[in-house]
Order: C-alpha cells, then structure tokens, then sequence
C-alpha cells in the first residue's frame, strides 16, 4: 500500500515538475518563429501548403503558452466529449484571428497580447481553484470564457506572422495550411498531455495535489505574463 501511494506520488511530482519546466522555458519559448524558419516563411512566393503546416504543427508543439492553456482547461474535465468541446470552441476563437489577423492586417501590439495569453493561463488556473464561486459568488461560462481566450491566443499567432512580411502571393493557401498544421500539432500535443493525465489521475495522489498544481499553473501564467510586459517596457525605452 505504501509502496503504491509512493509510487502515485512520483508521478504527480513529475507532472508537477513539467508544468514548472513549461513555465520558465514558457518565458522564453513561446510561439517564437525565427531563424531559417522565418527565413523560409519570408522568401515564400505562392502557395506551397506542405511546409506551412509543417510550420504551423511545430508552433504549436512549442507553444508553451498555448499548451499550459490547455493544461488548464482538460484539468478536471474526465469525459472526452467535454474535452472536445472545449477544445473545439479554443481551436474555432485562435482559427478566427489567426486568419482575419493576418488577411486583415488587424495589427495590436504583440507584447500585450502575449500577456493576456499568459493571464489566459492565470485565470484558468485561478477558475480550477474555485477561485471565481470563492471571492465573487459566481461562476463565469467557460465556454465562453474559452472561446474569448481563443480569440486571443489567435491573436498572438497572427503578430508572429505578420512580423514576416510575407508575400500575398498565395498567402490564403499558405495560411490555412499553416493553420491546419496548428490544428494538427495540438490534436498531438493535447493527445500526449491526456495520457500523462490520465496516468496521473489513477493515482491515489491526484487530488491532493491538484491544487498544488494549479497553483503552479497559475504562476506560470504570471511568469509568461510579466515577461511579455517587461518586454513591452523594454522595448519602449528602447526606442
């Protein structure tokens, strides 16, 4: 018995020490897009689909911002057709702004919106906490709440593109490739993230600690948050 409870213990240390991992390489990681990446984004001329996805899986792979978000929303939810739902209504709010963003030239500043996405993170966190009935009485609609963090996070994808300057030619093909290519890194980021819950929560030591971790999930939000801002402040002085 002790040995088991030891053993259900180790395993929400790990996950524990992934989210604090996710956290501060967060900080610096997040959905950048740089190097020959970029490069190849900006030398684009017409539609080449293939390697557009291939970008937009791999962005969302190392988007620790969006994956903590998502960390957040399936944390207590068992069924998959919650998890579908909810997901679905994230990946419709990013799919919109990512898209409208860039065809539009719907332009914001990229530091603040990636420190919203971090507070995205935050105010999940702080929703799984029961902090929402707790200080204000009430419970905010997730759903809603999910699809408005959506749009932002689409937001904040649309910057990083936009700062390429890419070529109109074929620029509609390459961007719902691009967005397809989102899609499809996070069914496999989300599907690797389910099983280590999933293994996580058949331990006898998921809900005791599972306030713990969001309470890490909350700092994580606040780190990737405060990040971006110092980052806007620098910015500023500097030019």
């Amino acid at each position: 018995m002790a040995g088991g409870m030891g053993k259900g213990q180790s395993r929400a240390a790990a996950v524990l020490l992934g989210l604090s991992a996710l956290a501060w390489a967060g900080a610096a990681m997040a959905h950048n897009i740089g190097g020959t990446d970029a490069a190849f984004v900006a030398a684009t001329r017409g539609p080449d689909p293939i390697p557009f996805a291939y970008l937009g899986a791999k962005h969302m792979v190392t988007g620790y911002d969006h994956l903590l978000f998502l960390v957040g929303v399936i944390f207590f939810l068992f069924r998959l057709k919650e998890i579908a739902l909810y997901v679905s209504l994230f990946s419709l709010g990013h799919s919109i702004t990512l898209l409208a963003g860039v065809l539009l030239r719907l332009e914001v500043e990229p530091h603040l919106v990636d420190a919203v996405i971090g507070l995205s993170v935050a105010y999940k966190a702080f929703d799984n906490l029961g902090g929402f009935r707790t200080v204000f009485g009430r419970q905010p609609d997730t759903r809603i709440a999910v699809l408005g963090f959506g749009l932002i996070h689409g937001f904040g994808l649309a910057t990083k593109l936009q700062a390429l300057n890419l070529n109109p030619d074929g620029l509609v093909v390459n961007l719902v490739a691009f967005n397809i290519g989102v899609e499809l890194g996070q069914i496999a980021a989300l599907s690797l993230i389910l099983v280590a819950m999933t293994y996580w929560r058949r331990s006898k030591a998921f809900r005791p600690m599972a306030a713990g971790a969001n309470v890490l999930l909350m700092l994580a939000g606040f780190v990737l948050a405060g990040d971006q801002i110092a980052g806007f402040i620098l910015d500023g002085a500097v030019s």
